[in-house]
């Protein structure tokens, strides 16, 4: 009898230890992590005019921002030449991640920089964020008005972000206007 009981309390217990990771699974406990993992790695523009190339890695802000990540996007749009840098910030909300882009407008900036985490007035106030939902195998999202429109030359509008682990997808709600980009490394 003693011996069921001691197999009884340590099943209880077992299960009682397992509820918490039971309860974490699907809840977006890891959904800040899986999108700093879809994003990071080098991407190229996929549609016509397109020739932008982000690249976007994992850098080190503070250990209270544990998927902080640093983009920089060079190359070409259509006719116009692009360099733009900056800080993406990932936190996980509820079951969606709130993704949070900062811009660098001083081009000496980088992921390595010791103030890659610190922003001027200009940058702060320039700052735009949305919340990307599980959708799929992926992530998406919507811009809340023209809130990124300082942030990111010409992202006048409502955009929608898509991305999973091969395509990363930002199109304009009204025009229409598409930006694909695929990814060609980690």
């Amino acid at each position: 009898m003693k011996m069921t009981s001691r197999v009884a309390i340590l099943a209880a217990a077992f299960l009682a230890a397992t509820l918490p990771l039971a309860a974490q699974k699907g809840s977006g406990a890891n959904q800040a992590y899986e999108l700093a993992s879809m994003l990071s790695g080098t991407w190229e523009g996929s549609t016509p005019g397109n020739a932008l190339r982000l690249q976007i890695r994992s850098t080190t802000t503070d250990p209270s921002h544990l998927h902080d990540q640093y983009v920089q996007v060079t190359g070409r749009y259509q006719d116009d030449n692009v360099r733009q840098q900056g800080l993406i910030r990932l936190e996980s909300q509820g079951k969606g991640v709130y993704f949070g882009y900062i811009p660098h407008f001083d081009p000496t900036i980088t992921g390595l920089s010791a103030d890659v985490a610190r922003f001027t007035d200009s940058e702060a106030s320039a700052a735009c964020g949305l919340v990307l939902e599980p959708k799929g195998d992926g992530f998406m999202g919507e811009t809340v008005g023209s809130t990124c429109a300082r942030a990111i030359r010409g992202a006048l509008g409502k955009w929608t972000i898509e991305v999973d682990l091969a395509t990363l997808r930002i199109r304009n709600v009204k025009s229409g206007e598409t930006l694909r980009f695929k990814k060609v490394s980690k």
